[in-house]
């Protein structure tokens, strides 16, 4: 059980944690407690200065970090104070004051990226223009919304450099997509910030409301913060001007959604007497580990001058890994976590991580070739699988009436007879909201009123049910009354794991009910469309193969840094553009600094990407790392370097042929059916399962023929 003890912290941590009055940065390296800082600091307030839970804000930028603060305050000082992500905080407002919008009420939708695709990809239709198009109208989308800024004069803006044509169909589309949305009811992720900062910018009563609320407000991973964010923070903090900020800009990896590290340096210009305490000391990782994130950050130039440091010992140095190919690569770390494993090691320690999602394959063929359990992360998650979506979907529609695009999604499923004519047909007849015009008398003199009478009367029925019965038994009316289970009825392997889902999904409400008291609908969807990766990776006994940016304030004791070749980690187009650079090795620095015990780095000579075989060059960052000179690569011969193991390419004799009968540890008597060209990779028949193992690793025990 976490404790409150002030003596828990260090020197530095409690001097930050003291300075409770006026503004507050703390600038953390990676694994130095912030944490611990940020939830002692919130017991200070609550036990030693005596404010009320009620006027203390916490702002995190991850439900997984939510939930840990928390618990540990709830542990720590059987308290409970608003703790949660900027985009669940502006939720909680927007349910409470978004009637001040007009053409929105508290039980809007939030749609998911997915819907943002569909609607302007519908709307270039409406204006005739190209499909290439809807990437440059989504990017005008993100850069208004991102900075917070006015549709029309953002245009007039940048009408100033372009083609005014075109960029007038744009500015019509974008305008376009606002108006859908609203007609719907429904914001995007963006609009949950944006829609809370107008409110508090032109409301006073809105503002005076949460502004004099929060004597305290407290911000954790302050360098993700985007413009319209920071401006969030000012206005929160605008009565009563005591604000505590916890900020590494050595970390700040999503500048492409809009995270701005500046705003770090900007609070000491925007805010008087800011005080600024440096965290340095380490306690994740072992000294080794430590000297490579200092090595290769310190080559950025944009940073607060920071050095980690540990009293833990220099614990195992790193291991590289110079592969052949992506599969060489791929069993490696397979045999590599098998090799652990059977040292006293968990899957749950491992984590494989890369920069860019199409490096995963080669890695899942290589655990599935060890039975090692895996979860990718970073590809599709449970909530975006089509009988989930569905499901949501029938849920929506009757939380949100004006919700056409949900209603759409279910309109013909399971099929009705309902085509895109028909669709088209009915939307022009109806007037305003598709579901108040299936429900209104006028329809029944539609001609398809037959096709749809069930699914209305169904949908009347169920209505009058949803504010009697709790989320999970109306959840399973839903399924049985619009035949859902029947739908996905069947025994090939498809049908059973869509049922299995929707079993899954049942599972889901019925915890988030558990969990949250009083819950509604509305809670429940918002909840599912704030999810992250993070959120889904835990410690159930299985490696996770994530890309870096996915595991970002997480831990473990062994990690896989993959793919360490130009182009690949940094990525090539970060090549002539210093910004981007110095953000690709910010990834570089977060990916070593997951590590607790032990890190392995590797890269290939040759990797299959995109249609084609290339011979890669080792990424620069294995220089700055102080481990390798990528300048004299040597791939003929093995070699120990500085302390450093370096494994090198070359052929390999293992003294075995095709057709030798051979013992393995863990998969028992096997057969030689195929050996690689360069002599390290065997597929070998373990009765009747063929595995992938690398030769020189695998540690195959030759039989003779009377030891069979």
């Amino acid at each position: 059980m976490n404790k409150y003890d002030i003596n828990s912290l260090n020197e530095e941590q409690k001097k930050a944690l003291y300075a409770t009055d006026g503004v507050v940065l703390v600038t953390a390296g990676a694994g130095s407690g912030k944490t611990r800082l940020l939830t002692h600091r919130i017991c200070y307030l609550l036990m030693e200065k005596h404010i009320s839970p009620y006027n203390i804000l916490a702002i995190t930028f991850t439900n997984k970090a939510t939930n840990e603060m928390k618990e540990r305050v709830h542990e720590m000082c059987n308290l409970n104070v608003w703790i949660s992500t900027f985009h669940s905080m502006c939720v909680r407002i927007l349910r409470q004051e978004i009637d001040f919008l007009d053409g929105y009420d508290k039980n809007f939708t939030i749609i998911s990226e997915s819907d943002r695709d569909r609607i302007v990809k519908e709307i270039c239709k409406e204006l005739e223009l190209e499909d290439d198009d809807v990437s440059k109208i989504e990017h005008h989308i993100d850069n208004i919304k991102n900075g917070g800024l006015d549709i029309e004069g953002y245009f007039l803006e940048i009408m100033k450099f372009g083609n005014d044509k075109m960029l007038k169909k744009y500015q019509s589309a974008v305008f376009k997509y606002e108006e859908r949305l609203r007609k719907n009811n429904s914001l995007d992720f963006d609009d949950l910030l944006n829609k809370t900062l107008f409110l508090l910018q032109n409301y006073p009563e809105v503002l005076n409301r949460y502004a004099n609320r929060f004597q305290y407000v407290l911000v954790d991973e302050f360098q993700d913060t985007n413009l319209v964010q920071y401006k969030l923070i000012k206005m929160l903090v605008s009565v009563h001007h005591n604000l505590f900020v916890v900020g590494d800009e050595d970390q700040c990896i999503y500048s492409w959604r809009g995270a701005n590290f500046h705003n770090i340096f900007n609070l000491k210009k925007d805010f008087e007497n800011v005080q600024v305490f440096k965290l340095e000391q380490n306690y994740r990782s072992s000294k080794n580990i430590l000297n490579l994130a200092n090595n290769v950050i310190s080559n950025n130039r944009e940073r607060m001058e920071k050095k980690l440091w540990t009293e833990k010992e220099n614990g195992l140095p790193p291991v590289i890994y110079s592969a052949f190919d992506e599969r060489d690569e791929a069993l490696f770390i397979a045999n590599e976590i098998g090799k652990l494993c059977d040292e006293g090691y968990s899957y749950s320690d491992f984590a494989v991580l890369m920069r860019i999602n199409a490096l995963s394959r080669s890695i899942e063929e290589g655990l599935l070739a060890y039975n090692i359990p895996y979860r990718i992360f970073g590809g599709q998650k449970f909530f975006e699988r089509a009988e989930i979506k569905v499901l949501l979907s029938y849920i929506s529609i009757f939380v949100n009436k004006k919700d056409d695009i949900s209603l759409l999604k279910v309109i013909n499923f399971p099929k009705r007879g309902i085509g895109d004519v028909a669709i088209s047909n009915i939307k022009n007849e109806a007037e305003d909201s598709i579901l108040d015009y299936l429900l209104s008398e006028k329809f029944k003199e539609s001609k398809y009123y037959k096709k749809l009478e069930n699914f209305v009367d169904t949908y009347k029925k169920l209505s009058e049910e949803i504010s009697v019965l709790s989320l999970y038994d109306f959840t399973k009316k839903i399924i049985k009354a619009f035949r859902l289970d029947i739908e996905y009825a069947g025994k090939d392997e498809e049908s059973i794991n869509r049922l299995g889902n929707i079993d899954s999904f049942l599972s889901s409400v019925k915890e988030f009910e558990a969990e949250n008291e009083n819950a509604t609908f509305s809670d429940y969807l918002a909840g599912v469309m704030l999810r992250s990766d993070q959120d889904e990776i835990s410690d159930d006994g299985y490696v996770s193969v994530s890309t870096v940016h996915a595991v970002k304030g997480l831990e473990f004791k062994v990690v896989f840094v993959i793919g360490l070749e130009e182009g690949i980690f940094p990525l090539s187009r970060a090549m002539n553009m210093p910004s981007e650079m110095e953000e690709e090795r910010r990834l570089m620095y977060v990916a070593i600094t997951r590590a607790e015990e032990k890190i392995y780095l590797t890269h290939a000579t040759k990797r299959y990407m995109y249609g084609k075989s290339n011979y890669e060059t080792d990424s620069r960052f294995l220089k700055e790392l102080g481990i390798v000179d990528i300048k004299h690569p040597n791939v003929e011969t093995k070699k120990k370097e500085d302390d450093f193991f370096v494994n090198e390419k070359e052929v390999f004799d293992s003294g075995l042929k095709v057709g030798d009968i051979v013992s393995h540890s863990r998969f028992g008597k096997g057969i030689v059916k195929e050996i690689s060209d360069d002599g390290i990779v065997g597929k070998i028949d373990f009765s009747g399962q063929v595995k992938e193992l690398m030769l020189n690793m695998a540690k195959l025990e030759k039989l003779e023929e009377e030891d069979e």
